[in-house]
C-alpha cells in the first residue's frame, strides 16, 4: 500500500512540475504579448496626436480663409 501511496505521489509531482513549466512559458509569452501591445498603443496614441493636429490645423486654415472671404 505504501508503494502505490508513493507511486501516486510521485505522479502528482511529475504533473505539478509539468503544469508549473507551461505555466511558466505561458507567461513568459504573455508579457512578451503585452510589451508588444503597449508599444503598439502608445505608437497609436502618438498617431491620433499627430492626426488630430493636423486637422485642428485645417480648420485654422479653413476658418481664416472664410474670414478673409
Amino acid at each position: 500500500m505504501a508503494s502505490f501511496d508513493l507511486d501516486q505521489l510521485e505522479s502528482q509531482v511529475d504533473a505539478l512540475i509539468r503544469l508549473i513549466e507551461r505555466l511558466r512559458e505561458e507567461n513568459a509569452s504573455l508579457r512578451v504579448r503585452q510589451e508588444s501591445l503597449v508599444a503598439e498603443r502608445s505608437e497609436l496614441i502618438e498617431k491620433t496626436e499627430q492626426a488630430r493636429s493636423r486637422v485642428e490645423a485645417m480648420l485654422s486654415r479653413l476658418r481664416a480663409m472664410e474670414e478673409n472671404l
